[in-house]
């Protein structure tokens, strides 16, 4: 059977056109032009596609990234991460380190990898079909071969491998958006477990000499020295500073297993270290000029999306070229038939059979007579402007963040450095000096608990307010280059504006 078919070497042509009058050169240049859409196929890339990635990480945050394709890659990247684990984590190395362990950004990787597949496969020539039916019944035997070939897809090629490119693209652009995303949250995080810690190391200072004073309070108490009064609100101040460092704790708890999270470290990676304090505040700030230029030349989401309307763009363009013939197969045939008569005479038997090869051509195609095409075109056109309309979207978005991000910037600059030069000092100058009148027995002890208190709040809200400088410098780096921004302020500050409110009077 297969050496029949291939001696008579039958074949059909499926050729898929919209456009009836382009029929015939396109036919041609399809079948003439095979040679050069086999060389000009894809190929997947040694770096599994990443080449935009690295570039964008290496230049805006100094960075590389590695695809784990093996376990000789997944040992490297331990023994890096080893490495950066030796001494406390910097913003810089956390960052390094969740780019090397976090699997959601490995999946990430995986899915620009499924997504180069589609690129490639979209270069290649439709694949051949073969078909070879036989059907015998009594004395017939009728043999069917074909060879299908989507010459319309062929002819189409070099357009449908521009758009999957263009696709390709904007998947490259995305990958590195997830990259820049992942930074720029663990830089957050980092932050916000430094300035937790931070807060637990100040509370438990604070509550070593409200403890001290408490024990004095009692032995005045014992001695007749302090009222019943005196006594109480003493205690009662050391036991909620007791309760804002338990809770002050919890946060502590929290942060870290956020932190944790992001670096993707599991085992006894999780043991790393962090600084005891937050970084200081830089001595000048970053220019303003130019910000809104800068985010939409950089922003890595924006070019995402006008690689997508570029892909949009050409497929809207094939959409329009072939509106009015939506489907032509033009198909040839070869078939075999072979029917066996047996004639019997004289009592000899003879056997005689008759053969027939035919061929012939089969054409079909479809018309779109209800609407000659004003659906398909219709859908084109309200696909292609959305898209636009989306890249419009995001350019003036774009513009609005980077000056929302800069705003905050220099605000908690500015409240930072304010309560580091100005509010602190003043509260621990307000402090000694009470603390003098109180032992020359000029106050009473209401008074040096009020000024206790409001220096402790005023060093919790120095710290927070260094904290939230660092985050809105990370949000501002978000807004220029992508990976998303804040977009609102970080909570969970130790507060005593609640505690002992009757018994202290505000602050």
């Amino acid at each position: 059977m297969i050496d029949n078919f291939n001696e008579r070497g039958g074949f059909a042509l499926m050729y898929r056109l919209r456009a009836l009058r382009r029929f015939r050169p396109i036919l041609f240049a399809g079948v003439s032009s095979l040679p050069l859409v086999l060389a000009g196929c894809a190929s997947f890339s040694p770096d599994a596609g990443l080449s935009i990635a690295q570039t964008v990480t290496r230049e805006e945050i100094g960075k590389d990234v590695v695809k784990t394709t093996s376990d000789a890659d997944a040992a490297l990247a331990q023994m890096r991460v080893e490495s950066q684990l030796k001494k406390p984590l910097t913003p810089d190395s956390a960052v390094q380190i969740a780019l090397l362990k976090n699997r959601g950004l490995q999946a990430a990787f995986n899915d620009l990898g499924v997504s180069e597949a589609a690129y490639v496969e979209a270069t290649l020539p439709p694949r051949p079909i073969f078909v070879l039916s036989r059907l015998s019944g009594g004395l017939e035997l009728e043999i069917e071969r074909q060879i299908l070939i989507g010459l319309f897809e062929l002819a189409t090629l070099p357009a449908r491998a521009a758009i999957a490119e263009q696709r390709f693209r904007a998947a490259q652009f995305r990958t590195a958006e997830a990259v820049l995303r992942l930074a720029a949250e663990t830089r957050r995080q980092y932050y916000q477990a430094i300035a937790v810690n931070q807060q637990v190391a100040f509370l438990e200072q604070a509550l070593a000499t409200a403890e001290a004073t408490s024990q004095l309070a009692q032995q005045l108490g014992e001695s007749g020295a302090l009222n019943k009064l005196e006594q109480a609100r003493e205690h009662a101040f050391y036991v909620e500073l007791g309760a804002q460092l338990a809770r002050a704790r919890i946060d502590q708890k929290v942060a870290r297993e956020r932190l944790t999270r992001q670096l993707g470290l599991w085992g006894r990676d999780i043991d790393f270290r962090l600084p005891n304090a937050l970084p200081p505040l830089p001595a000048s700030l970053a220019s303003a000029k130019d910000i809104e230029r800068q985010a939409l030349e950089r922003r890595v989401d924006l070019q995402a999306l006008r690689t997508d309307l570029n892909a949009v763009a050409g497929q809207y363009g094939l959409t329009n070229a072939t509106r009015f013939i939506s489907d032509i197969e033009l198909a040839g045939l070869s078939k075999y038939d072979r029917k066996t008569f047996i004639n019997v005479d004289d009592g000899k038997t003879e056997v005689t059979r008759d053969k027939l090869n035919r061929r012939g051509l089969e054409i079909a195609f479809q018309i779109p007579i209800y609407d000659f095409g004003a659906t398909g075109v219709r859908n084109a056109e309200e696909t292609y402007m959305a898209a636009a309309n989306r890249v419009a979207e995001r350019a003036v978005n774009i513009r609005s963040e980077a000056r929302e991000a800069y705003s905050r910037y220099r605000g908690h600059y500015d409240l930072a450095r304010l309560y580091q030069s100005r509010v602190v000092p003043l509260r621990q100058t307000i402090q000694d000096e009470s603390l003098l009148q109180y032992s020359g027995m000029l106050v009473d002890v209401s008074q040096l608990i009020i000024d206790a208190r409001a220096r402790i709040l005023s060093n919790v809200d120095a710290i927070n307010a260094r904290r939230d400088f660092w985050i809105a410098s990370t949000d501002l780096k978000a807004a220029l280059v992508g990976g998303g921004s804040g977009g609102s302020e970080i909570g969970g500050g130790t507060s005593l504006a609640a505690a002992g409110g009757d018994s202290s009077g505000g602050h």
